[in-house]
């Protein structure tokens, strides 16, 4: 873990925009273990609109969203929506599930890995929040946090397309 915060570290330090993967660029593909132990691929959420979102435990503004995602997820997941929550917190997956639990964050979330960092990086600051259409073309990004108007706004826009 310490060699991802070490890449996470470097990254911050560039300077560049927002990040590398900018919208209506395809969204690389991600195979992540939940902190459940499932397998998180983004090539099996096609067809979904899938939020990726950056964030950590100590955080303020990640803490500040959480309760928004989760109710957005709530409410959408029913409809054709997932989001998937990358911790990039230094503690482990059982350090981090408690928190999780605790924030009824009922959405997968998995510990950041050197490739889904390098793919969707460099983040430079969290959270970041990428939203991905259904055919997996990354079509939103921002650093920064989302409500949950924005994020159905977007929702509703992207589902609706074919």
């Amino acid at each position: 873990m310490r060699k991802v915060l070490v890449l996470l570290i470097a990254a911050l330090a560039v300077s560049v925009p927002l990040a590398a993967l900018v919208p209506n660029q395809p969204a690389p593909g991600f195979t992540l273990k939940s902190l459940d132990g499932k397998t998180l691929s983004l090539a099996d959420l096609k067809g979904k609109v899938v939020v990726v979102n950056f964030w950590a435990t100590w955080c303020p503004p990640c803490r500040e969203e959480i309760p928004d995602f989760v109710a957005f997820y709530n409410e959408n997941r029913a409809k054709g929506l997932e989001i998937v929550g990358v911790s990039v917190d230094e503690k482990t997956a059982q350090q981090v599930k408690p928190f999780v639990d605790q924030n009824k964050m009922g959405y997968p979330v998995a510990m950041v890995t050197e490739k889904i960092l390098r793919d969707y990086g460099p983040i430079q600051a969290i959270p970041t929040t990428f939203v991905i259409d259904k055919k997996g073309i990354v079509r939103y990004a921002q650093e920064g946090m989302l409500d949950k108007a924005a994020l159905t706004a977007m929702f509703k826009k992207y589902s609706a397309e074919n």
